[in-house]
């Protein structure tokens, strides 16, 4: 009993010590964090033209016999010095979206960075994926795209496995959309889901007062009661973000039947393209290495600084999830 009282003894002790050692951690960062501002990010250009070349190389230098290699390595890096650089260039720009669309300020970055280099000869190409989100979020991202457009570029999207609702309304911008086979394409509709605790609160005498100036700054609420009329508006204005998002695409893909894709179904690459929301059935890989010889390819990749706080708490996880697992080992 009094070994198993130590042991008891030294794990509240060590509990003690790690949470300790988390607040001052924590408060040091904060402060940190204050004197710095806001973190910044780093902007990354990646040549995959030369990674493409260099894969290819090995793999042809792999297969040959080990006595060959040395002089085929030499007739290679010859062969490298002589190629002539494309005037040409493609822009890829990777774009993996969450419902709330955070990922645009990381998109805003790059083409911002692509714009300031690019001229109406080059391509921006974004292998995109997303099942949609907000309105707002997923229009500015929209809007990103088209600022490629309005510079004079050639836009191009792929998507591999998603791109529906708010991620195909990004897509329609783009002058050619690629798909993969069993990719997932369109859900052109709008959808909103609230619950409502009114009934629950009522059952357990709670009242909720909401005040608020506007005919309908509020139209469906979460505890109060719903009307008939407030639904209604909020339809109304459903319906009207329908019609925004309709027009949209209409403007992009004029010769689209919207009133058939814009019931809010879904449909695969295979299918998608007979319904003309995609133009060529192709995974990005594939996009990429038919223009390899045409183009010089560059991945443009705006990669954002974790704070010091986020660091160093994340530091303090790893230490106590590695010290726990410790005590769990016989």
């Amino acid at each position: 009993m009094e070994f198993i009282a130590d042991i008891g003894a030294f794990l509240l002790k060590a509990i003690i010590l790690v949470v300790a050692l988390m607040l001052v951690i924590s408060a040091v960062a904060g402060a940190a964090q204050k004197q710095k501002g806001s973190s910044k990010g780093e902007l990354k250009l990646i040549d995959l033209s030369e990674q493409m070349k260099a894969q290819a190389d090995q793999m042809r230098l792999q297969m040959l016999q080990k006595k060959q290699r040395k002089a085929a390595a030499k007739a290679v890096k010859q062969a490298r010095k002589r190629e002539q650089q494309h005037d040409q260039r493609l822009f890829v720009m990777d774009f993996n979206g969450s419902i709330d669309a955070k990922e645009v300020d990381q998109l805003r970055r790059e083409v911002n960075a692509i714009l300031q280099v690019a001229t109406d000869k080059d391509i921006a190409l974004i292998r995109l994926e997303s099942g949609g989100g907000t309105v707002n979020g997923y229009g500015l991202g929209a809007a990103q795209l088209q600022r490629l457009k309005d510079h004079g570029m050639q836009v191009a999207v792929a998507v591999d496995k998603v791109a529906a609702s708010g991620g195909y309304m990004m897509a329609s911008v783009a002058h050619k959309i690629y798909a993969a086979p069993f990719a997932l394409i369109g859900s052109v509709g709008v959808v909103a889901q609230i619950p409502n605790f009114h009934r629950f609160l009522k059952k357990h005498d709670v009242d909720y007062e909401q005040l608020t100036a506007g005919e309908y700054k509020r139209t469906l609420t979460l505890f109060g009661e719903n009307t008939d009329e407030g639904r209604r508006k909020f339809k109304q204005d459903l319906e009207a973000i329908h019609g925004q998002f309709k027009a949209h695409i209409q403007q992009h893909r004029p010769e689209l039947d919207i009133d058939r894709i814009a019931t809010g179904e879904v449909w695969t690459g295979q299918q998608a393209i007979e319904q003309g929301l995609v133009d060529d059935i192709m995974t990005s890989d594939d996009v990429l290495m038919r223009q390899a010889n045409d183009y010089h390819l560059y991945q443009v990749k705006y990669i954002s600084k974790k704070a010091l706080s986020q660091r160093l708490s994340g530091a303090v996880s790893a230490m106590v999830h590695a010290f726990i697992g410790s005590l769990k080992q016989p």
